[in-house]
């Protein structure tokens, strides 16, 4: 087992910056066990014979959260697939600056647009008990993936999703309204792991990023409840450029950096 381990990272050092991390968490799938069982007691189990297939698969690329069939986020865990966007770390920002804003009193009712397999929404559900939200996504296959995680965390009678072109047609008012929309210019090169495997329609935004933006920004003060605020993931050299739309639009806008100190989430208030 420990031998296996070792191989597995080495085949994969040149294709993940975490290979290590990466067989651990490719032989527990294997074996239908999680990563911290197997490591107490690697000695119980022998290796699987599809080991060997799901490392191949890593080493071309394809997305660890793919081969695994989901993503730990913030407090919950998402089902994800091909077809839908992965969940990232940083997005966790957005959640943290929600927490931070509202504290234990939460908001009331939570909207996410572009809500992918419902990781925003349902992760600020699971924070607070009392708040019910709707999911908007332009994706059939994400919103499915979405409904099946609200299911399975027990948060279905909470929840709503619908297809949707971001706000339009949306009613308000929302204490608390998140969107992590694409933000990556169309010249942009991205390694394979994304640009071979996720969405080019949650990833591209435009020659220069903003196209979305231009688009959300106009909708959010009339869907926003008095007091609310709105908490949008940008990219980390989009700061100056997201925040002039928004105080355009009558915003105070305030930047929240991600743990590895990029900015990363712009809290929009009402000035």
């Amino acid at each position: 087992m420990a031998q296996a381990l070792r191989d597995a990272a080495q085949r994969l050092a040149g294709v993940s910056d975490t290979p290590r991390l990466d067989a651990e968490l490719l032989l527990a799938h294997a074996l239908g066990v999680e990563r911290q069982v197997l490591l107490l007691d690697p000695a119980r189990y022998a290796v699987p014979d599809m080991f060997d297939a799901l490392i191949e698969r890593r080493r071309a690329h394809e997305p660890l959260a793919y081969i695994v069939g989901y993503r730990d986020f913030w407090t919950i865990r998402l089902r994800v697939g091909p077809g839908v966007l992965i969940p990232r770390p940083d997005s966790e920002t957005l959640i943290e600056a929600a927490v931070q804003h509202f504290g234990e009193s939460g908001p009331r009712r939570v909207l996410d647009l572009g809500t992918g397999p419902g990781t925003l929404l349902l992760a600020a559900l699971a924070e607070w008990p009392a708040a019910t939200g709707l999911g908007v996504d332009a994706s059939e296959a994400a919103l499915a993936l979405a409904r099946a995680n609200a299911e399975v965390l027990d948060l279905t009678e909470r929840t709503a999703f619908r297809t949707g072109d971001w706000a339009d047609g949306v009613d308000g008012p929302f204490d608390l309204i998140l969107c992590n929309p694409p933000y990556i210019a169309d010249s942009e090169a991205l390694m394979p792991d994304v640009a071979d495997f996720e969405p080019a329609g949650a990833l591209f935004a435009g020659a220069d990023g903003l196209r979305d933006y231009r688009r959300i920004i106009p909708d959010l003060g009339r869907l926003l409840a008095p007091g609310g605020i709105a908490i949008l993931e940008i990219g980390h050299r989009q700061r100056i450029s997201v925040s002039q739309l928004a105080e355009a639009a009558g915003f105070a806008v305030i930047c929240k950096r991600d743990l590895g100190g990029r900015d990363r989430a712009l809290l929009l208030t009402c000035a």
